[in-house]
């Protein structure tokens, strides 16, 4: 029970009793029955008793139709004849869903980010914006003499540098079907018409994911930050590649620790040749 507010005829104190809400000096019913705003769930099912689901999946932006549209499924109980006339019934209902080449490129584009989007195991948020970006892009004329699969991969590259997801061109590029000059297009196309809020990127934003990868504890990443924060300071950090210098202040600070990590491990996982590192690596060590 907790208290609420006053009674309306004594002005006796009210508390909360289920679902009601009762003066403890009258016995005064202020309130009963509260109604839930939730979603009233129900299905029509066989199972209706055990399964309380009503309406179906909510609407998602990944879908070019939000998920709206709705699908013949299949059955084993129906033969002969019915079985056939029910297939037909299905491939004219996808035709109808799909009508345009605009509604095929975007199902095929979106199709694309969700597997990239899992295959690089980000979070749903970042799906449902690539999705919304390619839609932009669409609209805006974008993909004209440009590849479907470099624009799914540039959009999910933007909304992860636009959200501060950790993710190099080279790593959406590997698990892309486009390569990475088809993505690079795309990436500048977008970020000049659309006007991608994207800004530099901060090589701190990769020292944990790469710490974690190199097995090295929290101590050697507060030292890598620390490093970080003397580039920044002496002018640096701007004209490199922020990947390649959180690697470089990570291997340094392993080593005056005392933590066995090899230029070749630490420029692998940045995804950096180790000449690229051991530039920075030497301008810490001066």
């Amino acid at each position: 029970m907790s208290q609420t507010h006053c009674c309306p005829e004594c002005e006796g104190t009210v508390r909360d009793r289920d679902t009601e809400r009762v003066c403890t000096e009258c016995g005064l019913v202020v309130d009963e029955d509260r109604i839930d705003r939730g979603p009233e769930w129900r299905t029509f099912g066989s199972d209706s008793e055990r399964s309380p689901e009503r309406t179906g999946a909510p609407l998602t932006r990944s879908r070019h139709d939000r998920g709206l549209s709705t699908e013949i499924g299949r059955s084993t109980r129906l033969k002969g004849r019915k079985r056939r006339k029910f297939a037909r019934l299905r491939r004219q209902h996808k035709r109808a869903n799909i009508s345009s080449k605009a509604d095929r490129n975007q199902v095929y584009g979106f199709t694309e980010i969700r597997r990239l989007v899992s295959t690089l195991g980000l979070p749903r948020s970042v799906r449902d914006q690539a999705c919304a970006l390619f839609d932009s892009a669409q609209s805006e004329g974008l993909l004209q003499g440009r590849t479907i699969e470099g624009f799914a991969a540039a959009g999910v590259y933007a909304v992860c540098r636009t959200n501060g997801v950790t993710r190099t061109l080279g790593e959406v590029a590997a698990a892309a079907r486009a390569d990475e000059n088809e993505l690079t297009a795309a990436y500048d196309a977008m970020n000049r018409d659309l006007g991608l809020p994207t800004g530099p990127i901060d090589p701190r934003d990769y020292l944990p994911r790469y710490a974690d990868r190199l097995d090295l504890p929290s101590g050697v990443e507060r030292r890598a930050r620390e490093f970080v924060d003397d580039l920044e300071a002496d002018g640096g950090v701007s004209g490199r590649n922020p990947s390649g210098v959180a690697a470089a202040c990570l291997y340094t600070a392993a080593a005056d620790t005392e933590h066995a990590v090899t230029q070749a491990d630490a420029a692998d996982v940045a995804d950096v040749t180790p000449v690229t590192l051991r530039t920075t690596h030497y301008e810490l060590q001066d």
